[in-house]
């Protein structure tokens, strides 16, 4: 298989997104910052919307299916990353840290 060529198979798409799923894993289970975890929430975002792409470019009868679904993907990253740093923001307003191990004693 040659490299100019490995565009044109599924697998190549599949393992693509799986890895940033996998470092999207990795980095909320490694992480202890807040930030960091929202950029690994990120990834596995990104990895979910490169399947989605992939599977809409390969299998897909209608190709617009998987482009609605990367659209509102990337809707939910949007509004995740707002939210997100807005809560990162007041909690660290209220304890003076990000780090996820200072904050046992948030009440819900």
């Amino acid at each position: 298989m040659s490299l100019l060529v490995i565009h044109q198979y599924l697998t190549t798409y599949l393992v693509f997104g799986a890895m940033l799923f996998g470092f999207g894993i990795y980095g909320l289970l490694t992480r202890r910052t807040l930030i960091g975890m929202l950029i690994a929430a990120e990834l596995m975002l990104a990895g979910v919307s490169v399947n989605f792409m992939a599977f809409n470019r390969f299998l897909a009868p209608d190709p617009t299916v998987g482009q609605i679904f990367t659209l509102f993907i990337m809707a939910i990253a949007a509004a995740e990353a707002a939210i997100g740093l807005s809560i990162v923001v007041a909690v660290y307003r209220y304890y003076k840290t990000v780090d996820t191990e200072d904050l046992v004693n948030l009440k819900g």
